[in-house]
């Protein structure tokens, strides 16, 4: 079995705090400048834990490209 990431919130958290002041939050895994809010997860993630929450994203592993507020994990390598 291959492993691309061994920790995904690991991967989104290094590429995203360069940027950006990064927290975690109660109902997701992150709150970027205190707007934006993301889960992170596999290719089958829901939005069930932040259904209700306005500017509130998915970044997904093993999406070759997003829709909506789907936005591929891999995607974010590229702000690092």
């Amino acid at each position: 079995m291959h492993y691309y990431f061994q920790n995904r919130e690991t991967f989104f958290l290094c590429a995203t705090n360069k940027r950006y002041a990064v927290t975690a939050h109660n109902r997701g895994d992150f709150l970027i400048d205190e707007k934006y809010l993301f889960e992170v997860g596999g290719k089958k993630k829901g939005f069930s834990q932040i259904k209700d929450i306005e500017d509130s994203y998915l970044a997904l592993d093993y999406i070759e490209t997003g829709i909506g507020n789907r936005i591929p994990l891999w995607l974010f390598g590229f702000l690092y």
